[in-house]
């Protein structure tokens, strides 16, 4: 099979950092004015076209997915005895209407919610989230004379300088900064973008900020820093990995992302990481990066956010990749006494 992508499993996976990513973008580079005009993503769904020409590779992905535990829903109810219900919606952290929108019943539950529980309560200041990034100087650059092309081979550097030369940018004007970081540009679609300038939140800083109007408690289970610190323990070779595999692959970026919202949309979570991977993701080295960005945090939203789900009636939003699996954030709240139940 063609590869269509290159090393996009680890962007599926760092999809929860998106938050981050999207604020880091604005805060650190001026897009070109044509690319903040772009409110379409002109993307394509690929499954479709995948099952219509290998019903069996496609056959082979529902049954890898359906063994997925609790991958086939985002909205949750959970319960423990002597507690008032609460709910768990996995999100995408992206400003796409269909995505903001949220189903009917997390919409109420929402609504009814006593307090809200997000992945960082320091969301709903850009100044904070500015202060977690530069708070420590090695988290977004290099304090150590390192430079990106130094890093990079002659080949790779002009891979990634002709990806970034449409957005007014250049890996030698940005030769210090830590490779996830101008990876995450590469990896942000044009309308993406777009929509944040104008003004559109993604999901989980809409959830923050009507939970706030509406004079509710807003929550965390992780610190900004903590989620910099996950990051820059990921080993700086699969970051350069990962910043060549986004410069590649960035005429690509659409359709991974809108093919990944279909698959959210569904309630199929369990499919994402999957199907990127037979629609040819790169999944060397993956391990180690699920691990750090994945696996350790689901344990600490889990212990911190059982803590908070004991109140009853919260809402707590998270990254939806972190409830599926056995190491997931469902199972690791079931191992503490909660009953959790998906609510279609």
């Amino acid at each position: 099979m063609p590869r269509k992508f290159d090393r996009l499993l680890t962007l599926a996976a760092a999809f929860p950092l998106v938050l981050l990513l999207l604020l880091v973008s604005t805060l650190l580079f001026a897009l070109p004015a044509h690319a903040q005009e772009v409110t379409s993503c002109q993307a394509r769904n690929l499954l479709p076209e995948e099952k219509a020409n290998n019903p069996r590779g496609y056959a082979e992905l529902e049954a890898i997915a359906k063994a997925i535990p609790n991958g086939d829903h985002i909205f949750w109810k959970v319960e423990k005895p002597g507690h008032e219900p609460s709910w768990l919606l996995g999100t995408m952290h992206i400003t796409d209407p269909r995505v903001t929108a949220m189903p009917p019943a997390a919409r109420d539950a929402f609504a009814d919610a006593d307090s809200v529980v997000l992945e960082s309560d320091e969301i709903l200041d850009p100044k904070e989230a500015a202060i977690a990034l530069f708070s420590k100087a090695e988290y977004s650059t290099f304090v150590d004379g390192t430079t990106l092309t130094a890093l990079l081979s002659p080949e790779d550097l002009a891979t990634v300088n002709a990806a970034l030369k449409p957005k007014g940018l250049s890996v030698e004007g940005l030769n210090r900064m830590k490779p996830w970081l101008v990876a995450s540009v590469l990896s942000l679609p044009s309308c993406e973008v777009s929509r944040k300038n104008k003004g559109a939140l993604f999901l989980d800083m809409k959830l923050a900020v009507q939970a706030r109007k509406a004079g509710k408690e807003v929550l965390g289970v992780e610190t900004l820093a903590e989620q910099f610190d996950a990051m820059n323990k990921v080993p700086l070779e699969r970051h350069i990995k990962s910043l060549v595999g986004a410069a590649k692959s960035v005429d690509k970026i659409n359709d991974a992302i809108e093919t990944m919202i279909n698959l959210y949309l569904e309630g199929q979570i369990g499919m994402i990481m999957p199907a990127l991977g037979m629609l040819g993701a790169e999944v060397e080295g993956s391990s180690e990066f699920e691990k750090l960005m994945i696996l350790d945090r689901n344990r600490i939203m889990a212990d911190r956010g059982a803590v908070l789900l004991d109140r009853g009636n919260v809402f707590m939003a998270v990254g939806a990749l972190h409830l599926p699996g056995e190491g997931g954030v469902i199972e690791l709240l079931r191992k503490k006494g909660f009953t959790v139940t998906p609510v279609s």
